[in-house]
């Protein structure tokens, strides 16, 4: 076996071998030594036992798991892929075997907790890509529906309709040749996910004598999946906003040692059996799993008066999509990457991409089932027989480009697919942005990437400049948000006094007693709080809020009593409370605060706190990417930390300072410039 290793000055790995296997092998090899603790951590929470050495706050995450079958859903796609994809996640997965005894001696995390490196088995890959993607379209958000509804009626549901608290998003742009400098396209973006520490994101090089592909791996999984540069061709993605899983309110009850779920046919037997949940430092927990003919039951249970199933794409057709990360790594043109996507199963995205021949593609891939419209939004009765999945939408939406394609999440190309997409601003600010010129290069593009401008501001400071009547500190403080420029800089004071202003008024729409019905969520699992709890969803809704519904919120009086109290204190600048806060699974007990940020939710640059309840950056680019096809080596590319998961290893953090200045990193392309370990 021929494999060698390269790096950057940035740490990042660059891999060569003679065959695909080989590479593949090394890719996963290398992924143990610089991301062992990060591996490992999600293997075990792919299977449901993280909180062995992770403690009780692990639970929930680990109930959930086992109830929803991830590991066994893994096992049933990996039986499903074909000899040669089976055979290629195989070496990867033999790889991070062979790595994984180095990565855990430079990992301090391993003596920290007692743990000991595992071994991954052949499906592993998979099930840390469903992990990662269970949650990633939100249907725990038909929960909160179903609770709006029910406690203040049908009606108010389209009152929280955007992007939620806990949705993944992303920002992408696609300018075509004839706006470019060099006549070549450029793709541009920033997935938008919860902060972790190490990365979601690994910035690898992946060439062997069939193709050389640089871009951003999930550590844990072979291939380029989401956002790769082969040279002659380059791709991206963004969260489509598609709905695609579906909740099933179940009737269960016990007959003897067996359980039977009430369905269109009847009563009928289900799979339901015991497992154990080992948990450090206390006892451990049991957790029934009971899978329905409609899915896994995810709440409640036979001794409860209702229970709750999840239909999922993978779970039922035993099919996840891996086919297309090797094809991806072979795509030489738009045409290869557009037949690559067919095999996209989860999650359903907007797909980008554009080749050295002037060949553009902007589609939508995955798997969206056919089914009555309710089952997007609401729990549906199991035992109506209405509610069952028809087929699947074929084909799915594409666009031709007509100088640039943006996708920011928002209702676009996937509106026939979606309920719940993120408001316009961030797409309409692109475009703008890149309307400006007709010559765009590279190293521009940090341009659209870090804009700050907030256009979902206006329907407050509208509320506000029509109140009347004002003591004299609030008149001043309207007076300065009237000149203020809506940019939600880190320095800005400005900025600052509108973020305190803006909670101040999610607070008091969150305790006025025309929503006082929804102020106790329902009795659903812990693990779904973010999608069911008032405050984050007012929020996240506020400029929906302020616009209509709700006839009996008195909205100027609201404002007016929010501005009195924060021009009392409008506070310091908006970094000073918005600071980074990444998750850790290992939370450092006496971190300092994380550094202050500039952008905000609805920004280009989207940074993403939780209005009214915390100021705190949990939300982020967790990437910055610019693929140029004129030339690959002019490309840039950025991570929040850097390339590294050991803590003392000089590429942990190496990149922060560019991530928050909002620079990119050069992509080496030139073997000669790198660094032979």
């Amino acid at each position: 076996m021929s494999i060698r290793v390269y790096r950057d000055a940035w740490g990042v790995p660059h891999l060569r071998a003679d065959s695909a296997d080989e590479l593949a092998f090394a890719q996963g090899r290398n992924a143990a030594v610089d991301r062992a603790w990060q591996l490992e951590v999600e293997r075990h929470r792919s299977q449901g036992t993280s909180a062995a050495f992770l403690g009780a706050e692990a639970v929930e995450w680990d109930r959930f798991a086992r109830r929803v079958r991830l590991d066994d859903t893994a096992r049933r796609c990996h039986a499903g892929l074909d000899p040669t994809t089976a055979s290629w996640v195989g070496h990867y997965v033999d790889g991070v075997n062979a790595g994984l005894a180095e990565g855990a001696a430079r990992a301090p995390e391993f003596a920290a907790t007692g743990l000991a490196p595992g071994r991954w088995q052949p499906w592993t890959p998979l099930a840390l890509w469903l992990s990662h993607h269970i949650l990633f379209a939100g249907f725990p958000g038909k929960l909160w529906r179903e609770h709006v509804a029910r406690r203040l009626g049908d009606a108010a549901v389209t009152l929280f309709h955007t992007d939620g608290p806990a949705t993944s998003g992303s920002n992408g742009w696609l300018v075509a040749g004839e706006r470019t400098a060099s006549g070549a396209a450029l793709l541009a973006g920033d997935p938008h996910r919860f902060v972790e520490d190490p990365g979601i994101y690994q910035q690898v090089r992946l060439a062997c004598p069939e193709y050389d592909v640089l871009g951003l791996a999930v550590p844990g999984v072979p291939g380029i999946g989401h956002f790769g540069h082969a040279g002659e061709v380059a791709w991206a993605i963004t969260n489509a906003m598609a709905d695609y899983q579906d909740l099933y309110a179940e009737r269960l009850r016990r007959r003897g040692a067996a359980v039977e779920a009430y369905g269109p046919d009847g009563w009928r037997p289900v799979r339901a059996h015991l497992e154990t949940i080992e948990v450090a430092g206390s006892a451990p927990v049991e957790v029934e799993v009971v899978e329905t003919d409609r899915g896994p039951v995810i709440a409640g249970g036979p001794d409860d008066g209702t229970a709750v199933s999840l239909r999922y794409p993978p779970r039922v057709t035993g099919e996840l999509g891996f086919a297309a990360l090797p094809a991806l790594l072979r795509a030489r043109t738009v045409a290869d990457v557009d037949a690559a996507f067919d095999h996209w199963v989860e999650p359903v995205n907007v797909v980008q991409a554009a080749d050295t021949a002037g060949g553009l593609l902007h589609r939508v891939a995955g798997a969206v089932p056919v089914r009555h419209p309710d089952n997007r939004l609401r729990v549906v009765p199991a035992w109506e027989p209405g509610h069952a999945w028809q087929g699947w939408h074929r084909p799915l939406p594409r666009a031709e480009v007509d100088g640039v394609a943006v996708m920011a999440n928002q209702r676009g190309l996937a509106a026939p697919l979606g309920v719940e997409f993120a408001p316009p601003h961030r797409a309409d600010r692109i475009r703008h942005l890149l309307d400006a010129s007709t010559a765009w290069r590279a190293e521009e593009m940090v341009r659209v990437h870090t804009d700050t401008h907030l256009a979902s501001a206006e329907p407050l400071l509208a509320l506000l400049d029509g109140l009347t009547g004002l003591s004299p500190l609030a008149a001043a403080l309207r007076e300065r948000l009237r000149r203020w420029d809506r940019r939600m800089d880190a320095g800005s004071v400005d900025a600052g006094a509108f973020a305190a202003l803006r909670a101040a008024v999610v607070r008091r729409f969150v305790a006025h007693p025309a929503l006082a019905a929804l102020a106790d969520p329902p009795a659903y699992p812990e693990l779904f709080r973010p999608w069911l709890a008032l405050a984050p969803r007012v929020g996240y809704a506020l400029e929906a809020l302020l616009r209509t519904g709700l006839p009996e919120v008195d909205r100027p009086a609201l404002v007016r009593a929010a501005v009195e109290e924060v021009a009392a204190d409008p506070g310091g600048s908006w970094g000073e409370r918005h600071r980074l806060a990444p998750w850790r699974a290992l939370p450092e007990p006496d971190a300092a605060p994380g550094p202050e940020l500039a952008g905000d939710h609805d920004c280009v640059l989207a940074t993403s706190s939780v209005p009214g309840v915390t100021d705190a950056c949990l939300r982020a680019p967790v990437a910055r990417y610019v693929w140029d096809l004129a030339r690959r080596e002019e490309s840039r590319w950025v991570v929040p930390h850097g390339a590294s998961g050991v803590p003392d290893d000089p590429h942990h953090h190496d990149q922060q300072p560019l991530w928050l200045a909002g620079r990119l990193a050069r992509v080496i392309t030139d073997w000669d410039q790198l660094t032979e370990e």
